[in-house]
């Protein structure tokens, strides 16, 4: 359990530099669509002119880096469950802890906190300020919901995965 809590928490600390990360190099436009849509309408100008720089190459890095160090974290989570007999079940206990916490970090910390009570991100896209959409928690309730129906349904998979390798 400790291991899972670990793994956890990495995950969110993960998310929080992968965001940051992101979010001051800003690699790909692609990024914005996670962004309210009156924000996204501001942004448009400056992110169909930006140029590929050695800021936006790292950007990219940053992104690769984040995606496969969060792959990184279930395969840890499974191969030490492996190591350790894991059932079915608490392969699933595990993956959808570490899912469920760093879902609920995303939500409560990165779209609450950071997106509609400071100004973190009108400090690196300054012409957003005064967007009504940095203020409106949930607005992307329904990208939520499918991802934590996601996580659910993920954690079921690799689970049973793990659990055929593991006989």
């Amino acid at each position: 359990m400790i291991l899972t809590l670990i793994l956890s928490l990495a995950g969110c600390a993960l998310l929080f530099f992968g965001i940051w990360g992101v979010t001051v190099t800003m690699p790909t436009a692609m990024l914005a669509k996670n962004f309210p849509e009156d924000v996204q309408e501001r942004l448009r100008p400056r992110l169909e002119s930006l140029p590929m720089s050695p800021k936006r190459v790292l950007g990219w890095v940053i992104l690769i880096l984040f995606l496969l160090a969060y792959i990184g974290l279930f395969v840890i989570g499974g191969i030490d469950g492996l190591q350790n007999g894991f059932d079915y079940w608490q392969f699933l206990l595990r993956f959808f802890i570490i899912g469920a916490v760093i879902k609920a970090f995303d939500i409560i910390c990165l779209d609450y906190i950071l997106l509609t009570r400071t100004h973190f991100f009108q400090h690196y896209f300054p012409e957003t300020k005064g967007c009504a959409g940095w203020q409106d928690f949930g607005y992307n309730r329904k990208q939520q919901i499918g991802q934590c129906v996601f996580i659910v349904i993920g954690s079921a998979a690799a689970a049973g995965i793990l659990t055929l390798i593991s006989m």
